[in-house]
């Protein structure tokens, strides 16, 4: 009684210091979200990764916010290799609208404005790098994410050249220069680089630097100027909502890739052991997640060819055996198409990872599909067939015309020997066939059948 009772207490203290651990984080959360009166607010993005829709929304949604809840400006921290030029057309015409002042901030270092993210830095109303961060290489490709025609590159850089001249207009003669150059010739420009061109109007180690560093700098928000003030500015931290923090996880071609290896293995497992549905249901749900990423990514065209080759050519082995040649094939088809799949600056699956892949999917299906062959050829095991080559224990006594009956794998079953001879309840004899109810079988004496030799 008296273990029991304090079992109890201890659960009691355990129960009640979760519940002030939960108390204490979310009255910290709520002190935290709410500012003392007066103070300036900074709303404060961060994002990494492809150009998506995730990142649209994103933005668009923190403009609203940011502009109903009064603060004076949104600080978007980005790391992006680039993405779709309509998506980032999308963006800009966003930040360019917006009525806060919206300032980029390359970071942390190492991190990159590339290709899409070069229009997204110079559409902020300021922008700025952290050390050993870079910008640039804004060229352009196709939809399906390969070179594009002569004809039509000249004519889409020549369109992409206005529009990032427009964006860096105010910057002077110098950062312009520079974005056509990233656009015609695929420049790029460190920090440091950038700052002297004029491309970024700061160098900042973090957000509180870059903070400091804003405050009293002149914007054109709307066509007039605004102050900034954000020396003792309280920041709030708007973080990617769970959805979209899974979305722009999957949003990587390396995920994208293992999406679908995963999605062809479940398919491929369903169809050598059919009537668990479980491979089946998950390999398809990652078949379609795989399917959505290369769609938010823009897939190339004859890379999404080559991947859907190399899943039929493993599915073709369950159904068609030819020791391995579908196998090889399908993963030589495998590689070609992950390594066209992604053939945007910036956007590739790594070898090693391409590589992994390919001998994951050959060696799983030639496990499989031993696997399944090595079923087809083994004995009937259920059934009345199965029991062929069984031994059963005779039960009545059979009678003048060699009928009687047997119990075998828990069942009565009527039989009939073979060959006359007496058999007593108790003794063993072998299953050698059946007609309709009724089981053949042969005697067994001193561990032989008879007959037998």
């Amino acid at each position: 009684m008296t273990r029991t009772l304090l079992r109890i207490i201890n659960l009691s203290l355990i129960l009640l210091g979760l519940v002030s651990a939960l108390a204490g984080n979310v009255l910290s959360a709520l002190a935290q979200a709410t500012p003392p009166a007066g103070t300036p607010m900074v709303y404060v993005l961060a994002y990494q990764g492809v150009v998506t829709p995730v990142l649209d929304k994103y933005i668009a949604d923190n403009i609203g916010a940011a502009t109903r809840d009064g603060a004076v400006a949104i600080i978007l921290q980005l790391d992006t290799p680039g993405g779709s030029i309509d998506i980032t057309n999308g963006i800009t015409q966003k930040m360019l609208a917006s009525p806060v002042p919206i300032v980029v901030y390359v970071a942390p270092s190492g991190a990159r404005a590339g290709s899409a993210g070069t229009f997204i830095t110079l559409a902020g109303h300021a922008a700025a790098m952290a050390p050993g961060s870079s910008i640039g290489a804004a060229s352009p490709v196709d939809a399906s994410g390969g070179d594009i025609g002569e004809t039509m590159q000249a004519k889409v850089k020549n369109i992409l050249s206005a529009d990032i001249e427009n964006l860096t207009q105010r910057r002077g003669e110098k950062a312009t220069k520079w974005a056509i150059a990233a656009v015609q010739e695929a420049a790029a420009a460190t920090a440091d680089q950038a700052l002297e061109l004029g491309v970024i109007d700061f160098i900042a180690t973090d957000v509180p630097d870059l903070l400091r560093q804003l405050d009293g700098f002149t914007v054109t928000v709307q066509g007039q100027p605004r102050t900034l003030s954000t020396g003792d500015a309280f920041i709030v931290a708007r973080d990617l909502n769970p959805l979209q923090q899974f979305l722009n996880l999957i949003a990587n071609p390396t995920v994208a890739a293992l999406l679908l290896t995963l999605g062809t293995a479940g398919l491929l497992a369903e169809v050598w052991n059919p009537g668990t549905w479980i491979p089946g249901v998950t390999g398809a749900a990652c078949l379609l997640l795989g399917l959505y990423a290369l769609g938010q990514l823009e897939a190339n065209f004859a890379g999404l060819g080559l991947m859907a080759l190399a899943i039929g050519l493993f599915v073709a082995e369950a159904f068609t055996p030819t020791f391995g040649a579908l196998t090889i094939a399908g993963a030589v088809a495998f590689v070609l198409g992950a390594v066209l799949l992604f053939d945007a600056p910036g956007i590739e699956t790594p070898w090693f990872t391409i590589i992994g892949l390919a001998i994951f999917m050959a060696l799983f299906t030639f496990f499989a599909g031993a696997k399944g062959l090595a079923a087809q050829r083994k004995p009937t095991m259920t059934g009345s067939e199965g029991l062929i080559g069984q031994r059963a224990r005779v039960k009545e006594p059979f009678a003048h015309d060699t009928t009687g009956s047997v119990f075998v794998a828990g069942e009565w079953w009527n039989a009939r020997l073979e060959a006359p001879g007496a058999v007593q309840p108790g003794e063993d004899v072998l299953i050698t066939g059946r007609q309709g109810y009724t089981l053949l079988v042969k005697r067994v004496e001193g561990g032989e059948v008879a007959g037998s030799g």
